[in-house]
């Protein structure tokens, strides 16, 4: 997967987006309030320190710019091709703004995978939230985008106005249906100066909260996993806007990624001791890598088993055993904590 190689972002907020979708106000997010220019393509890539790097044009929907604006991005990036100093590009883009001749350009110019702002599969909530695209835009932008020989990423929200768990999930097991290489799973921040935020303000939005958010991730990552899609983000990216308050409300958190994956431990663990007689003393093992996961932010995932299992002791300890794997042993006497 490209999205392994070192990433060298340029943020083009806004640029060519024909719409204002209810959560979103680009510049916050991605901490540019100034568009990019072909200009600033040269200067990024002559800064940067980088050797067969992949350039990334994010925060915008790139493809709805006029063609010659787009080639006009594209071929600022040309020369550092012959140099070495990239090797493909990425960027992002709407499902509603991909057809035929556009691809072609991007193939001619190196660009190698394009991420789809999908959101949602369900066309009641894309409406609700002004996104001007369907379901079936995101069905057919992804088959002409792997029919052309692109790697396809589609990112998807959660807790969208209009949407709940139950239509998360759908739109989850619809996307993967599509067979993307990859996925981005972004649960819903309220951002100030959006409409999403008005409508938090006036009652008529419920905020999905950090809590909400990583339980209906932690039912939304086992489908991608199974079916073989790689998940290369879970939450929005922190930057110092989004930290130092941008970010009003909302399933907004710098660690996002790892309250789910914690939460999917947890899960894991619940299987492994569903017929543990009480007050057994436990060790679970996991690989070193996991740890952190297994016991929990603030150890919740311990307390947790330790009081639904009436268990007289937890322990965690790391072993040889596979990234995300579970090993559990009862023992004779009561643990040590």
């Amino acid at each position: 997967m490209t999205a392994k190689k070192s990433i060298i972002p340029v943020f083009i907020p806004h640029l060519g987006c024909p719409h204002e979708c209810v959560f979103c106000n680009q510049r916050r997010i991605s901490g540019s309030l100034l568009p990019a220019t072909p200009n600033d393509v040269v200067s990024v890539l002559q800064n940067a320190q980088a050797c067969n790097a992949q350039l990334a044009f994010y925060g915008g929907s790139f493809t709805a710019l006029e063609l010659r604006e787009q080639e006009e991005f594209l071929l600022a990036a040309q020369p550092f091709f012959v140099q070495g100093k990239i090797g493909s590009i990425r960027l992002s883009t709407r499902p509603d703004c991909i057809d035929e001749e556009n691809l072609r350009l991007l193939k001619k110019y190196g660009v190698s995978t394009i991420e789809l702002g999908a959101q949602s599969m369900d066309d009641e909530v894309l409406s609700r939230c002004f996104r001007g695209h369907s379901a079936f835009d995101t069905e057919k932008a992804s088959k002409m985008i792997k029919d052309f020989g692109f790697e396809l990423v589609l990112q998807m929200m959660t807790g969208l106005f209009g949407s709940d768990e139950k239509r998360d999930i759908e739109t989850a097991r619809r996307l993967a249906l599509l067979l993307p290489d990859a996925v981005r799973i972004y649960p819903t921040v309220i951002i100030k100066d959006t409409y999403l935020h008005d409508l938090y303000k006036s009652g008529d939005y419920a905020q999905h909260t950090v809590s909400d958010a990583v339980e209906v991730c932690s039912r939304i990552v086992p489908i991608f996993e199974e079916a073989g899609i790689t998940i290369i983000r879970l939450g929005l990216n922190p930057t110092d806007d989004l930290s130092g308050g941008e970010a009003i409300g909302g399933a907004y958190h710098p660690a996002f990624g790892e309250l789910v994956k914690s939460r999917l431990f947890l899960s894991k663990a619940r299987e492994k001791l569903k017929n543990t007689p009480q007050n057994s003393c436990v060790i679970l093992t996991v690989s070193a890598a996991c740890v952190s996961q297994m016991i929990g932010q603030g150890r919740c995932n311990v307390k947790s088993l330790i009081e639904e299992f009436s268990l007289s002791s937890l322990k965690i300890v790391s072993g040889e055993i596979k990234n995300g794997e579970i090993k559990a042993q009862t023992v004779a006497k009561e643990l040590k904590m």
